[in-house]
């Protein structure tokens, strides 16, 4: 566990520009102090010892404004950059060299049982205030733009945008022209749908009627 908190403490010097020193990352970070609690509520938590886990947790949540859930598995060398505002929920997955931004949320829908929340691949970075929630995985290498709601699993070395997030670099090759005129309106998708959906039921009712 020591080398993991010295791992996790060299890539916010490394990541993060404004750093001076290690003393002021290891006492004045919260990313850093929040990772670092997790870590130990984790192991807590793997052991059965769920109220101390828990504890730390609701501690962690507290002094950093950052709710990591002690069930959560996050690899190697994470960085939370800012933090504030930040929430993983309990079966999330977090793979190695992850950057995350103030505001994201790693949570679930509410329609599902067992594993509720995504995973995340290797050396991915979710931009500030994201939203990822439900079981699926975002492949290895993505990035998530700022402000961007992701539903559906995003393949390897992917850039996604928009909500519902969608990806427009695959490979580092543009997917389609970023209109962002010619957008579709999904509520006005839903609505179509619907109307088609009673033109349907009509139909059927007057033909039950002949």
């Amino acid at each position: 566990m020591l080398e993991r908190f010295k791992e996790d403490l060299e890539c916010v010097r490394q990541r993060d520009p404004a750093a001076r020193s290690i003393p002021e990352i290891l006492f004045l970070y919260p990313g850093y102090k929040a990772v670092r609690m997790h870590r130990r509520a984790n192991w807590c938590y793997r052991h059965g010892l769920y109220f101390p886990a828990r504890w730390i947790s609701q501690r962690c949540v507290r002094k950093t404004n950052i709710e990591i859930h002690p069930g959560a598995t996050i690899g190697r060398r994470f960085f939370i950059d800012h933090g504030t505002g930040v929430v993983i929920g309990e079966t999330a997955v977090i793979g190695d060299d992850v950057t995350i931004y103030q505001g994201v949320t790693l949570g679930g829908t509410g329609k599902d049982t067992g594993k509720r929340h995504p995973t995340i691949g290797n050396n991915v970075m979710i931009g500030a205030g994201a939203k990822v929630l439900g079981p699926f995985k975002i492949g290895d290498n993505c990035r998530v733009a700022a402000g961007s709601v992701v539903l559906s699993a995003i393949p390897d070395n992917c850039t996604a945008v928009g909500s519902p997030a969608r990806v427009v670099r695959r490979n580092g090759v543009r997917v389609d022209n970023l209109d962002q005129v010619h957008v579709p309106d999904p509520v006005s998708q839903e609505l179509c749908q619907l109307r088609m959906e009673i033109e349907r039921l009509k139909k059927q009712l007057e033909n039950k009627e002949k």
